[in-house]
């Protein structure tokens, strides 16, 4: 049988089609491009720190360059937002604490952002403890010294990492436990806060451990305890709130990444995958227990979303005992 020329393009150009489809239309493997990892806080407090460490083992472990973009502000509900907003690709992450992913679905009656339904969970990445510190001219040296000093001075300001995060929660279940009142000055991040403790501009916080530890260690700030139910390897000179007449006093927040929901199963396993090899690095585990940070090995993309359901259930439980209004 003859072929018309008009068919005989058409042949041609069907074989070459299905030659070129391979390679030409395939997907690329992922990455193929830079990854951003999205920290809803400033730079130089734990949700950076532990940014910055994740986004090194992925680039290490996927030969991607990871850019860190620090996006504070209302809450962390702003950088959250944007990755709820993404592309479910891959190549936008954040990293989350229990304020993006539990706090704020009690805390906001208008939260732009669903914690379970808007994000792909990929893994924890570490348990966060506090720490009540105050200037070194706030006569207190004890936990006892500074609830009598609170009770003298009605309406003593605090500082937060902003409204609803742990650090205002915390202070917050201080004020109840101690009868104390106090005022809260919401910060877009600890470390500017604490910037204002260490200058006298407000008298105390809760502050993370972690980044604290290095003024509590030169006497920046006064350490009156940490926030755990059992003192802190990191340092076990610090009594516990609880044991200090607080009796029951424990406060410990976390970290994880997720990225927007639709992200494809491959890539969210992938990325727990390093997530997992990074957490079970003995140098990287003791890096951070030294620090005051616990690592959280042995989570996978459905324990974190389980886990997620439930700590929304027990913050809330927080929000409400504290006293703190929904915005």
């Amino acid at each position: 049988m003859r072929l018309t020329r008009r068919q005989a393009i058409a042949e041609c150009g069907g074989g070459l089609a299905a030659l070129i489809a391979p390679s030409a239309f395939a997907q690329a493997a992922y990455p193929s491009r830079n990854i951003k990892m999205i920290v809803p806080y400033p730079a130089g407090g734990t949700t950076d720190f532990l940014g910055r460490l994740v986004a090194e083992q992925i680039k290490a472990g996927l030969g991607a360059t990871v850019i860190v973009e620090n996006k504070p502000g209302a809450g962390t509900t702003l950088g959250a937002e944007q990755v709820a907003r993404a592309e479910g690709d891959g190549y936008t992450l954040l990293m989350a604490t229990s304020t993006t992913l539990a706090i704020n679905k009690t805390l906001y009656k208008k939260l732009p952002y669903d914690p379970v339904k808007d994000f792909a969970p990929i893994a924890l990445v570490a348990a966060v403890p506090f720490a009540l510190i105050a200037n070194p001219e706030v006569p207190a040296k004890t936990l006892s010294d500074f609830i009598a000093y609170a009770k003298s001075k009605p309406g003593l300001a605090y500082g937060s990492a902003g409204n609803g995060s742990p650090q205002h929660l915390g202070a917050e279940m201080l004020r109840t436990a101690a009868g104390i009142d106090i005022r809260h000055v919401p910060y877009r991040g600890s470390v500017p806060a604490m910037v204002d403790v260490i200058a006298g501009h407000i008298p105390f916080m809760v502050v993370d451990l972690q980044a604290a530890l290095q003024q509590i260690r030169e006497g920046k700030v006064t350490v009156l305890g940490v926030t755990t139910s059992k003192r802190v390897a990191a340092a076990p000179d610090i009594p516990t709130l609880s044991e200090s007449g607080l009796a029951g006093y424990e406060l410990v927040a976390w970290q994880g990444v997720v990225a927007p929901a639709g992200t494809p199963r491959a890539i969210v396993d992938n990325l727990a995958a390093q997530i997992a090899k990074l957490l079970a690095d003995p140098a990287t585990r003791n890096k951070l227990t030294a620090i005051a940070i616990e690592p959280l090995t042995g989570s996978t993309p459905d324990s974190f979303a389980d886990y997620i359901k439930s700590e929304v259930d027990r913050w809330a439980a927080v929000v409400r005992n504290s006293g703190i209004e929904p915005e």
